[in-house]
This record gives structure tokens, sequence and C-alpha cells, in this order.
């Protein structure tokens, strides 16, 4: 069962569905971060507009009472009238004033007449007597009420409510002046109104700083979240990949299982009903050789019938082997003496192609438990393989290493290699490069050493028959040292 498009497709936007969920938790944070950071900010603004207030009021309220103790009542006394325009009423005011907010934050401190609006006294001799627009703070302070308010000079970064660095901030407060009864203690009627001004920047550019910190810091941090997301979405699209793959390998081997299996059903069925009549055209030519009658001809036509049925027989054998794999019987052996066995076997046919045999087994014992027969099978179908590969001399190597728990078995020879295009295909039933043979020699040997708990590859370089390469072929064979016996 092969993935169909609709899988890949609701795989693809699984990943894009991810993908869209960290983003979009980005951007949530990201818009989340701005008002957070807008609120300390703004809290850190009240807080010190506040304050500033607080001290402007007591400020005003002092301010009141020395004037008008200092001032209102012993000019009062002496001259009848007020007359700031007067020099010494000026100075005498003046001095109050500035003796009252010495050592106190006051940039500017105005005192406007009733109904009129004009500046009768102020710290800048150049706004007495100019007349101001009756703002809402001079209104409400006639009314006998105080207000406070910031006047910026600064710009609102796109009107988000960050201000910029830079710009005066002035803070505005108007107090209405009344005088006291010295004796009942009772505030008499409004007089005048105070209107005092806080140079409030280098504060205000430090809530400013504030600000953007608190900002920056958001932003650094939903960052570091985010990346902290896209790592967790790396992650999980590897092992949805990885859980992907392994599902998709698993069916194609259960397909090619499924293949295999109805393929063994039938050549187990047709085997077994070609042995039959192989076995009497057998035994019918060797009757016919035996006979006391049967010449030379006879007995040359007999031999080749004799010979070609037990080529057909062994055939029709691994076709039942291929078909119905043989349960292996685990026992204790050594795998060294397993090798060293096929080696012995092949030295013969080795020095007939001068085919050079090499190993590192000497001086080994490698203990195994595993079916001897089989292993020993297995191994001389390859080695057999490889001599064969070597048709004008060469070198065949075997080499055994541990890692683990696991023998790792390499064979290498210097054969020709093994065509791109049929690497895919070595291990499937029926395909071979040879002119004889059924194809199934390799198949076998795959179920033997997987029946072992093993894994077995081929690595063989390019086959270049125009320039006469020789770049060899590898088979690699990872066996446990004690395979679990199913």
């Amino acid at each position: 069962m092969t993935p169909t498009p609709q899988h890949n497709l609701s795989k693809g936007r699984q990943f894009r569905l991810v993908k869209f969920f960290a983003y979009a938790s980005f951007i949530v944070l990201i818009i989340f971060s701005f008002p957070f950071s807008m609120v300390i900010s703004q809290q850190a603004k009240d807080i010190l507009m506040k304050s500033y207030e607080n001290y402007a009021l007591l400020l005003g309220e002092n301010l009141s009472h020395q004037v008008f103790q200092n001032f209102v009542l012993p000019v009062t006394a002496r001259y009848g009238k007020i007359r700031l325009r007067e020099k010494h009423q000026y100075e005498w005011m003046d001095r109050i004033v500035k003796n009252t907010i010495h050592s106190f934050n006051i940039d500017l401190v105005n005192i406007y007449e009733i109904g009129t609006g004009v500046i009768a006294y102020s710290t800048d001799p150049e706004l007495i007597g100019k007349q101001v627009r009756m703002s809402l703070g001079y209104k409400r302070a006639v009314q006998g009420e105080d207000s406070s308010r910031l006047v910026s000079g600064g710009d609102d970064l796109w009107g988000l409510g960050i201000d910029m660095l830079g710009g005066e901030k002035k803070f505005r407060t108007f107090i209405p002046f009344r005088g006291v009864d010295p004796f009942t203690g009772e505030k008499g009627e409004i007089g005048g109104v105070f209107e005092l001004i806080q140079d409030l920047s280098q504060e205000y550019a430090s809530i400013v700083r504030l600000q953007y910190l608190i900002f920056g810091l958001s932003i650094l941090i939903m960052g570091l979240i985010f990346v902290a997301l896209l790592l967790i979405v790396h992650k999980a699209e590897s092992i949805i990949d990885q859980r992907a793959k392994a599902q998709r390998e698993l069916e194609a081997q259960l397909n090619h299982t499924e293949r295999l299996a109805a393929l063994g059903q039938m050549v187990a069925g047709v085997s077994h009903e070609i042995r039959n009549p192989l076995g009497i055209i057998r035994s019918t030519a060797e009757l016919l050789r035996g006979m006391p009658k049967a010449d030379e001809t006879q007995a040359r036509l007999s031999g080749l019938i004799i010979e070609e049925s037990s080529r057909l027989n062994n055939i029709v054998t691994e076709f039942l082997d291929f078909a119905r794999p043989q349960r292996p019987n685990f026992q204790a052996c050594r795998l060294d003496e397993i090798l060293k066995k096929g080696l012995l076997f092949l030295t013969p046919e080795a020095e007939k192609k001068n085919i050079s045999l090499t190993s590192n087994l000497d001086h080994q014992t490698l203990p195994l438990r595993a079916d001897p027969q089989l292993l020993y099978r297995s191994f001389l179908n390859i080695l057999v393989n490889a001599v064969q590969s070597m048709e004008n001399g060469g070198t065949l190597t075997v080499e055994v290493t541990q890692q683990g728990d696991h023998y790792i078995i390499r064979f290498t020879d210097t054969g020709p290699g093994i065509a791109a295009e049929n690497r895919s295909k070595i291990f499937d039933p029926f395909f071979s490069t040879k002119d004889k043979g059924s194809g199934l020699g390799l198949s076998i040997v795959k179920n033997i050493i997987e029946g072992h708990s093993g894994e077995i590859w081929i690595d063989s370089g390019e086959k270049d028959d125009r320039a006469g390469d020789a770049s060899g072929t590898t088979v690699t064979i990872q066996l446990p040292r004690s395979a679990n016996e199913v």
C-alpha cells in the first residue's frame, strides 16, 4: 500500500498548520507585549504626575499662606490697597514668592487677577500685564478647584502613545488664592489665581526611556519564546517526517512481503508439480544409460539428460527454499569456523581464476548463537558470487569486526562492480545478471540473515564498461552475537 496523494497533501497541511501556529503565536505575543509595556509605562507616568501634583498643591498652599500673611495683610494695613505696579510692592511680593519657592523645582510662578485674566505678578517680569487665554485650569481655579495637567513639547510616535525622547515637559498647576482669617482659620473669597509651572523634562525622559526599555525587553522575551517555538516546530516536523518515513517503509515492506507470499505459494505449487516428473525423467535416463545394448551415443545423451535434470532439480530446490524459508536451528557455534569453511571450499576455484583470498580470521575466536548450516549456505552464496564476478583474477577479502553485541562481516571483491540501475533490484526474487541461475540466491541469503535478526546491504562503485573501471563490491552483514529465537 503506497502513500496516496491525499496522504501527502494532509502531511503537507499538517506541517503548514504547525508553522502557522508558530508564526501566529509570535504575532500574538508581539501584539500583547505592546499594551503590556504601555500599561506599565503609563502607570509609571501616572505615579510621577500624581506625585508632582501633590507636590505642587502643597507648595501652592504654602505660597498662598505666605503671600497672604506676609504681603496682603501688611500691605493692606500700610497702604490700604495692593498695587503691584508700584515698584516697592512688586519687589516685596517678589521677595516673598522667591523665598517661598527657593530650593524647590519651580520653573515659573504667575498670579492672575480675577475676571480679567491679566498676570498681576510673575517671576518672569516680561509676562506682567499680559492677558492670557483663559484655560480650563484657570476657570476651575476661579471656581475654587485645584487642577493640574502636563504640557508636552514632544511628539507621540505614530499616535500609539509612545513618547519620543526630547522636547520640554511642563507640569502646570492652577490654585485659587484665598485669604485666611488669622483668628477663625476660615478661608475667604478667592482673590486671585496662582499658576505654578514645573519643568519635568528630565524626569519624563527617564519615564520614556523606561518605556522603551520595557518594550524592548518584551520584544526580546517574545523573540526568545518564538525561537523556542520554532525549535519545537522543527523538532516536531523532524519527528513527524521520521514517523512518516518509517510508516512508508513499513507499508513498502508489507507490500513486498505480501507479493513474496503470493509468489511463494505459486512457486511452491509449481515446484511440486515439476519435481515429480523430473524425478521420473532422471530415473528413466539412468535406466537407459545402464542398459546392456546402449551404444555410446545413447549413453552420452542419457548423461546430458541426467545432468540437466540435476540442474533443474537444484533450481526447484531453490524455489522451494525461497517459498518456504527454513526456521533457524539456533545453537552455539563459531562465526570464524563457518567463514573459514566457506573460504576453504572455494580455494581450488579461486586458484584457477588467480584470485587471492584474504581475511582477518586468524587468531580470532568469534562465538555465536545461530544456525551454522544456514549461515554457511548464505556466506558460501556470497563468496561464490564474488569469485564468479572476477573472471580476470583479483582479491576477495573477508573482514569481521565487533561493534557492541553485533558482528560486522564484510565481503569485498575487486570485480567490475554493479551497474547503478541494478543495485535496487539485487535482492528481488528471480533477478539475475548471470546467464544461468534462478535469481533467488541473494533473496534466500537475505531471508536467512533476517531470520537471525540481522541486516544485509551492498555497496558497489559505478560500473563503466567503456573505461574498464573495476571499483568492486562490498557485501556487509550485521549479525547479533545472540539472535532472538522465534
